[in-house]
């Protein structure tokens, strides 16, 4: 497989991409072209079709390609002038080769997941647990999904991956305070973001649905609850109400589209591991997306700040 971190000017190429954008242009003297952005699990590459003929069959946004193209470097980067082009059949290739995936060993956090789910003790919360994530459909799109579109996470298994290292933060915080319920805060962190299966779609896309922009994965996530919860029989009603409003607060504060602000301990303790695992994922992916040897690797528009390697 021909990456885009690994492509050189001057050098043609065969190979298969993601398309993540596509629009038809004229140039200067009328004749239409096509500009377009490939995307690998490597990053991104800007491409153009100077001549729509034959060769560039019909193709859309999000839509694997396969290729034949000539690396150019044009105004200090490198571009792609692509000759062939027809859209790759489902079965010819692997969408995990075209989009960022988590660096985690999937399995092991696959067996983190359920050996939190085997801690819990609380009967009732262990059956909801249970109900939820053993349910073939929503595990399976759970193992796969991202936590976010752009923010942090944002790629495959992403929601996975972010869901365990909270679940790890809570349980160790929950150990700190004696009034903290160990059980409810596992419930919570592993629950806190499930409605981000059906705010976002699925990849190649991972953009909002129609339900994500009109209700959010906070209301969602509280409505799964009320859901499974009525499902088992003699499911209290004080604790569902309880682990709803851990799932409603734990963005914390209502700036931050938080329908309830944190009003027992674990509500608090659940709020501020999503938190911490957020905003240290955001320093971390800019540390690693560095290159060079600068000490600051660049202003963060969402953190205000720019961030400091630190290589003692």
């Amino acid at each position: 497989m021909t990456l885009i971190c690994d492509l050189k000017a001057q050098e043609n190429i065969k190979a298969q991409y993601l398309c993540k954008f596509k629009q038809i242009l004229k140039n200067k003297n009328g004749k239409d072209y096509c500009s377009i952005k490939l995307q690998d699990s490597t990053g991104t590459i800007d491409g153009k079709i100077w001549s729509l003929h034959s060769g560039i069959m019909p193709f859309e946004v999000d839509d694997v390609v396969t290729i034949e193209a000539e690396v150019l470097l044009y105004q200090e980067n490198i571009q792609l002038s692509i000759n062939k082009l027809k859209k790759s059949e489902e079965g010819e290739y692997d969408l995990k080769n075209f989009i960022p995936h988590t660096l985690k060993d999937v399995e092991v956090l696959e067996t983190a997941l359920f050996t939190f789910i085997e801690q819990v003790q609380h009967p009732f919360i262990k059956q909801l647990l249970e109900a939820i994530f053993y349910d073939e459909v929503i595990y399976q799109e759970f193992l796969v999904h991202s936590a976010a579109k752009s923010v942090h996470h944002a790629y495959l298994s992403g929601l996975l991956e972010h869901t365990v290292a909270v679940t790890r933060l809570g349980i160790q915080m929950s150990e700190l305070y004696e009034a903290a319920n160990k059980d409810l805060v596992i419930a919570g962190c592993l629950l806190h973001d499930l409605g981000k299966l059906y705010e976002l779609s699925n990849f190649p896309k991972n953009d909002y649905s129609d339900e994500g922009q009109l209700i959010g994965h906070i209301v969602m996530g509280a409505e799964i609850i009320h859901d499974r919860a009525g499902q088992i029989e003699g499911f209290p009603k004080e604790l569902e109400t309880i682990l709803k409003h851990i799932i409603l607060s734990h963005h914390g504060e209502y700036e931050y589209a938080s329908p309830k602000r944190p009003k027992c301990i674990e509500a608090m303790i659940v709020h501020l591991a999503d938190h911490a695992d957020a905003k240290i994922k955001m320093l971390d992916e800019a540390l690693q997306a560095s290159q060079g040897d600068d000490l600051y690797v660049g202003y963060h528009k969402i953190l205000n700040r720019n961030i400091r390697k630190v290589t003692l």
